[in-house]
């Protein structure tokens, strides 16, 4: 194995594991939107239920309060998820423009290959 295949071999699977990161994170942004979500339905219930909407009033249901502090979490966490999102699609283009090089490398070698055996033959 020439070291242009190897080459080649390690952008591929550079470019397969950082398609694997933005998918992972992708899907963990939803998750936790998901999750956020939900949790705006109990607080909303958990509202009506007590008739007391004010965050500030002291009979404010505890449930609320803390599934408050969960949902902004949540969505803290898909922020910052959001800016990793944004870095590993920059790596992710980066990557596939290595594997583009090593590929027209590669074909360039196989070219000159092929031309250097023709005129060896002939």
């Amino acid at each position: 194995m020439s070291k242009r295949e190897n080459l080649l071999r390690l952008a591929r699977f550079k470019v397969t594991e950082k398609r694997r990161q933005v998918d992972q994170l992708q899907l963990m942004m939803a998750e936790f939107e998901r999750m956020a979500t939900e949790l705006d339905v109990q607080i909303n219930n958990e509202e009506k239920r007590s008739g007391i909407t004010d965050t500030t009033h002291f009979a404010y249901p505890t449930f609320a309060k803390a599934a408050r502090a969960r949902r902004d979490n949540l969505v803290n966490s898909v922020g910052d998820l959001r800016i990793q999102m944004n870095a590993a699609r920059i790596s992710l283009e980066e990557a596939e423009a290595e594997l583009s090089n090593a590929e027209k490398l590669e074909q360039r070698d196989n070219g000159a290959e092929i031309e250097r055996r023709g005129s060896a033959v002939a």
